[in-house]
């Protein structure tokens, strides 16, 4: 049979397992022995809390990161290719705002089966919760670090959303989180909705939309919070 290689979700923040992965993920952890990971000891601590049941000295672990020559790939998956391998996050679902689609990629081409699990994703929970539109949105990944960029770049977002009827969806690492919230709120319409969802799927989850003229009575704190932003100007 051929080897497979598993999309395993992990929590996101510190959240309770069974509110999020499914039971029949822990069964699959069990039986496997290999896997790529974004750091070690972050793995070796989430599989534990997914209910790892057999010594973490009998697994091995590949890293993948933002880091990793992407030369190295080939190397990770030929000694991966005689085994069914877990792709694991620090959070959320490989691949998507994390690294891995480089790898799955390379599995489909070597004729490595695919497997996704289900779980959770910060990026389609904080749409689902947003009220805006499901049927039509796009995830725009991080905007630019330049501020002046960073402005020209939520100004085409926010015309783009107008003229497609689509929701648009954007990230930024958590310690420029409120500059990317001034900004939104100096250069889009009032009428403009937005929706910031905060360390969704934990204990301190926010998520709330409302126009950007409203956001301007309730500067809230997301400072070095993970936070999702989707705007939708009708």
């Amino acid at each position: 049979m051929a080897s497979r290689l598993f999309l395993i979700p992990s929590t996101i923040g510190d959240t309770d397992t069974r509110m999020v992965i499914p039971d029949g993920i822990t069964d699959i952890i069990n039986s496997i022995s290999h896997f790529i990971v974004e750091d070690e000891r972050t793995a070796r601590r989430m599989l534990l809390k997914l209910g790892l049941n057999k010594p973490i000295s009998d697994l091995y672990f590949h890293v993948l990161n933002e880091h990793t020559d992407r030369d190295k790939l080939a190397t990770i998956l030929e000694a991966i290719k005689e085994h069914d391998t877990g792709l694991l996050s620090d959070a959320g679902v490989p691949a998507i705002a994390d690294p891995g689609s480089d790898i799955i990629l390379l599995a489909h081409k070597r004729g490595i089966d695919v497997v996704p699990l289900a779980g959770p994703s910060s990026i389609l929970m904080a749409m689902m919760a947003s009220g805006l539109n499901g049927q039509n949105f796009s995830f725009n990944g991080y905007l630019p670090v330049k501020q002046h960029e960073r402005i020209k770049k939520i100004k085409h977002l926010e015309k783009r959303s107008e003229m497609e009827n689509q929701s648009q969806i954007f990230i930024e690492a958590p310690y420029r989180n409120q500059q990317m919230l001034a900004d939104i709120l100096k250069n889009c319409d009032r009428e403009t909705l937005l929706c910031i969802a905060v360390n969704i799927s934990t204990p301190l989850a926010l998520i709330k939309t409302k126009p950007v003229g409203e956001w301007h009575s309730e500067m809230i704190n997301i400072h070095k919070q993970p936070a999702i932003f989707i705007l939708h100007k009708y």
